[in-house]
C-alpha cells in the first residue's frame, strides 16, 4: 500500500489548507474522516466474510470426513457382528444337531425299548417350598393368605376397638 509518512501528511494539509481554505477544511476533513472509516470497515467486513466462508468450507471438509469415519466404523461394526453372529449361528447348528443325535438314541426307544420320553406328572396340589417353615417363622414371611381387613385386625393395639 501507500506509504504515507509525517512530511507527508503535512504538504497534503498545506495543500488542502491553500486549495479549500481555512472555513470549509475542517467539514472536508470529517467528511474525509467518515468516508476512511466506511471504507475501513467495509474492508474488514469483506475480510471477516471471507474468513467465514474458509471456516465453512473448511468445516465441511471435516464434516465429510468426520461421515466418512462414522460410516467406516458402522460398517466394521456391522461387519463384526454378522461374523459373530454367523460363528454363533455355527456353533448352535453344531451344538443342538449333537443334542438331538443323542435324543434320539437315548429317548427314540430303539435303545432302550421306550416309546417315546415323557417328563414326570407332578402333583400340583402338593406345594414344595424350597425354604424351611421354621425359617419362614423365623423371618416374618407370611405363610398364609389373609385379607386387608384381617392384616389390621391382627396387628391393631389390643386396647383400642371401633
Amino acid at each position: 500500500m501507500i506509504d504515507f509518512g509525517f512530511d507527508k501528511l503535512a504538504l497534503i494539509g498545506a495543500v488542502a489548507l491553500i486549495v479549500i481554505g481555512p472555513e470549509r477544511l475542517p467539514r472536508v476533513a470529517r467528511t474525509v474522516g467518515h468516508l476512511l472509516g466506511k471504507a475501513q470497515r467495509y474492508v474488514s467486513d469483506v475480510k471477516a466474510e471471507v474468513s467465514r466462508s474458509i471456516e465453512l468450507e473448511e468445516l465441511k471438509k471435516m464434516k465429510g470426513q468426520f461421515e466418512d469415519a462414522a460410516e467406516s466404523a458402522k460398517q466394521s461394526v456391522e461387519q463384526e457382528v454378522s461374523s459373530a453372529n454367523q460363528a454363533f449361528e455355527q456353533t448352535w447348528a453344531d451344538a443342538s444337531s449333537g443334542l438331538s443325535s443323542d435324543s434320539q438314541t437315548t429317548y427314540g426307544g430303539s435303545d432302550h425299548g421306550h416309546s417315546s420320553y415323557k417328563p414326570p406328572k407332578k402333583n400340583w396340589r402338593l406345594k414344595r417350598g424350597s425354604t424351611p417353615q421354621w425359617y419362614k417363622q423365623n423371618v416374618g414371611v407370611r405363610r398364609h393368605v389373609q385379607s386387608g381387613a384381617a392384616r389390621v385386625a391382627r396387628f391393631r393395639p389390643v386396647g383400642r376397638s371401633l
